[in-house]
């Protein structure tokens, strides 16, 4: 049964010991994770970026990710959203007995692959291990933290009319590529999802202008929710433009086969700027350097007109109000 996940193996005997260090210390190892402590010690100067998340996706492995890369990217970049630079992450996994090892292995690695691409080390974690059916295969917690710059003031309350917004990229990809895997859809081309870490494209993006005024990466909810916070927290309004924003023709067929508005779908490697407008286009073409940023657009610009409210210029001329989703669109996304 050693191909399998048992409850033996979280019972903190020589099954869990073998676990931790053949699986978690073996694929993770760094100095601060192989001393073993019930914490990591660490060294840090300055302003402190701290946050955690869980992660419960469905199908487990989709398209362009697994929910190992997921978790290390989800909270790299929300750390990366406070302008922070990540350095250290904990990784909690809670598995279901039976769970192959196979697959516990792919997640690893995908989890080490990320985490090194992000230069953020995995120096400490918890492994639980639940009755068969009382979780569904493998639930992912990841807390990380990271350095802020002094100078760095990167807040959804710092937009003022005039500034612009920013996109790094084509949206939709993440939610719709699960969702076909999940749902068996198949396209012409391969849909994957966007899933990536945006540490070092925020940081060149923060390195070469001291005016990046907000940052968010439009994860649930979309960019529609993403902008509907910035009017919000910043009491101004938002106004976006249609013809701007970057969908693939993949992501609007299935919207509209399955009755979904691209705004409101679910993003994991894709950010929103808002920037002053004089350096906006600096901005952009810095942002289509790196890879994680090369479809980079102008999509809209704040305003002072409806305050509190996001409004779309449409591709017909008239205006559309963007308001927040009701309900969820897409279960199980991250």
């Amino acid at each position: 049964m050693d191909d399998k996940i048992l409850l033996a193996h979280g019972s903190g005997g020589r099954l869990s010991h073998d676990l931790i260090r053949k699986q978690m210390v073996k694929t993770f190892s760094n100095p601060v994770l192989n001393k073993l402590d019930d914490s990591a010690v660490f060294e840090l100067h300055g302003r402190i970026a701290f946050t955690t998340d869980s992660y419960v996706v469905s199908p487990i492995f989709f398209p362009g990710g697994d929910i190992g890369k997921l978790a290390v990217c989800g909270t790299v970049n929300d750390l990366s959203m406070s302008g922070a630079v990540p350095m250290y992450l904990a990784l909690s996994l809670i598995l279901e007995e039976g769970f192959p090892m196979t697959d516990l292995e792919t997640i690893l690695q995908s989890i080490e692959k990320t985490s090194r691409e992000a230069g953020a080390f995995i120096v400490t974690g918890d492994t639980k291990v639940v009755n068969k059916g009382c979780a569904d295969k493998i639930f992912i917690t990841t807390s990380g933290v990271g350095i802020v710059s002094e100078k760095t003031d990167i807040s959804s309350a710092n937009c003022k009319p005039g500034d612009k917004i920013l996109l790094s990229g084509t949206i939709g990809d993440h939610g719709i590529a699960l969702m076909s895997r999940r749902e068996g859809i198949r396209f012409e081309t391969s849909l994957q999802s966007d899933c990536a870490p945006l540490n070092r494209l925020v940081q060149e993006m923060v390195a070469s202008s001291d005016l990046v005024k907000a940052l968010r990466d439009p994860t649930r909810g979309g960019l529609a929710a993403t902008l509907n916070e910035f009017a919000e927290n910043s009491r101004v309004g938002i106004r976006i433009h249609e013809d701007r924003i970057p969908i693939h023709p993949e992501v609007h067929a299935a919207c509209e086969l399955m009755g979904f508005d691209p705004l409101y779908v679910a993003n994991e490697g894709k950010l929103v700027a808002v920037v002053s407008a004089q350096d906006a286009e600096n901005l952009i073409r810095i942002m289509q350097e790196n890879r994680y940023g090369a479809k980079s657009s102008i999509i809209g610009e704040v305003v002072a007109e409806h305050p509190g409210k996001v409004v779309m210029k449409t591709t017909l001329g008239t205006s559309r109000i963007v308001d927040m989703i009701t309900g969820e669109l897409l279960p199980r996304i991250c």
